[in-house]
């Protein structure tokens, strides 16, 4: 890609955040409450899909068990959430904390000991571990899971006193979460380690020759993206106020996957797009059993065989043919110069 085309696609993804952030901030407005905790759900599971897209995408690594990191933050911020004055600031770094720190005690074993097809089992069978001792842990409710998860009022420097039992407070907060999420993880895609993780996902041998410590750069990428989801799941106990194991399980590890693979690895937004695509198909089809999976799963099949590169590869190329169709037009009829010029710019 050159750079002229890379300034483009930067230009492009400011209107594209800005139109996210408004639909988003719109939804009170015309939507019930149903629909207002399904867009909070969508922030989390943003904010997840982003932080696996970091390792799948970008650094070329595939993990089967990023459920374990949503589920160490989810719980971590679950218990502290349960004191008697609980503070969401200190809940939501003891669970991006938690997520990242299973995530480098997990790669540190996985990525010394496998790689590729290998490495992805090995995430798995880690994770299911942890799914295994969760559903056997009294004090994380056991099978029932872990209940009395309070949304606690949050002081901004003894000026505003937030309560996030109220309205639509919470899902204003989880919003700024992900914004401030997404602008990170935007900053680390474009940015010098963004470059660095792609330069291993291509050729690591290479990188390696270059000086570039390939196991120290995966781990931190892999600890990082681990710290992500565990934010998400710390983003959602709130939300829920209900954890059951089922956020621990080999599923739930899909569901990034899923949105990365419908949405696009290549792009930053395609998880972005990913997440409301699947979410959307999921509520529209929610009242017949049976039917969301064989719609969503359809879906996909027609996403992978029809748009290899998902839904943002599919938009990209469109949009890269119609500049090809009007700059041939271009050519053979001065006076669409100035079209095509507009086009460009």
């Amino acid at each position: 890609m050159n750079p002229n085309s890379i300034s483009t696609t930067r230009r492009a993804d400011i209107p594209i955040f800005a139109a996210l952030l408004l639909l988003f901030l719109s939804v009170p407005v015309w939507a019930d409450p149903g629909l207002v905790f399904l867009a909070g759900v969508a922030l989390v599971q943003i904010v997840f899909a982003l932080s696996f897209n970091t390792i799948f995408g970008l650094a070329g690594m595939v993990s089967f068990g990023h459920a374990a990191y949503f589920a160490s933050g989810a719980y971590a911020a679950g218990l502290m959430l349960k004191g008697s004055d609980p503070s969401l600031l200190q809940a939501l770094a003891a669970g991006g904390l938690a997520g990242g720190a299973m995530a480098c005690a997990i790669g540190t074993v996985a990525l010394r000991r496998a790689s590729g097809n290998y490495f992805a089992i090995l995430t798995l069978a880690l994770a299911e571990l942890l799914h295994i001792v969760i559903s056997k842990s009294t004090m994380l409710g056991r099978e029932d899971g872990l209940t009395g998860i309070v949304r606690p009022r949050i002081d901004l420097f003894g000026l505003v006193t937030l309560d996030l039992t109220q309205g639509t407070t919470l899902f204003y907060l989880l919003l700024v979460l992900a914004a401030l999420f997404g602008l990170g993880a935007w900053l680390m895609w474009h940015g010098s380690f963004g470059r660095v993780l792609a330069a291993i996902r291509q050729d690591p041998d290479r990188a390696a020759f270059l000086g570039i410590n390939v196991h120290r750069v995966r781990l931190v990428a892999f600890s990082l993206s681990g710290m992500g989801a565990g934010l998400a799941g710390a983003m959602y106990a709130p939300l829920a106020q209900l954890l059951t194991p089922e956020v621990a399980h080999w599923s739930y590890s899909a569901l990034p996957i899923l949105f990365c693979l419908l949405g696009g690895t290549a792009s930053y937004w395609g998880p972005v797009a990913g997440v409301l695509v699947f979410l959307g198909l999921e509520h529209a089809t929610r009242n017949i059993v049976g039917l969301s999976e064989i719609v969503i799963g359809a879906t996909l099949l027609f996403v992978v065989l029809a748009f290899p590169g998902g839904l943002a590869g599919g938009i990209s190329r469109m949009a890269r043919r119609r500049k090809s169709v009007v700059r041939q037009v271009a050519t053979r009829n001065p006076a669409a110069m100035a079209a095509s010029k507009e086009v460009d710019a």
